[in-house]
């Protein structure tokens, strides 16, 4: 157990404050993202055709509480793969693979924003627009460097010429209702 599992066990009130959800969103993520890891991992292992006996090789370092901590603690702070793998005992290429199978795992879990769920629609779309107007809305972005994808179009993509990096820009929209305190006339 990594010493960040066994303090949010310890002082389940601090959860927020650390990962951004509460204590007890954070165990039905758990149980949820542990149920469908599972069921993907039935049908891989349904299709794989075996050189060796089942459970040979390493076994993981991290549990998968874990594992879908190292996630959300990317998420909600956004630490260099360097970072969390020193604070969860991996190595920084396996804290990247961790959170780059989670994050499947999260998209396909939780519902999508508001917007990507209507975008296809143009009078929902409108609507969700209007509802926004409402909100008080905070953009936050960055950019963070990725492995130089293999194929080509996928490289133009990412491919940021005036740095000469390939970059995957990530985007986070929040909403909070706006509250009108006073009004001056």
């Amino acid at each position: 157990m990594s010493a960040l599992l066994d303090y949010i066990e310890k002082h389940p009130k601090d959860t927020k404050r650390l990962v951004g959800i509460h204590y007890e969103q954070l165990q039905q993520l758990i149980t949820q993202s542990e149920a469908l890891h599972y069921q993907k991992q039935a049908k891989i292992e349904a299709k794989k055709i075996r050189l060796n006996s089942s459970g040979a090789g390493c076994k993981p370092k991290l549990s998968l509480a874990n594992q879908v901590l190292l996630t959300l603690v990317y998420l909600s702070q956004m630490h260099t793969f360097q970072y969390l793998g020193v604070q969860f005992g991996v190595s920084e290429s396996t804290a990247n693979n961790i959170f780059h199978y989670w994050l499947d795992i999260f998209n396909e879990l939780l519902p999508a924003s508001l917007l990507e769920q209507v975008k296809k629609k143009d009078s929902d779309y409108q609507l969700v627009l209007q509802l926004l107007t409402q909100y008080e809305l905070t953009v936050d972005s960055a950019e963070q460097p990725i492995e130089r994808p293999g194929a080509y179009e996928e490289q133009k993509k990412f491919f940021r010429e005036s740095k000469k990096v390939t970059l995957k820009k990530i985007s986070l929209l929040f909403y909070h209702q706006v509250k009108i305190l006073s009004m001056l006339k």
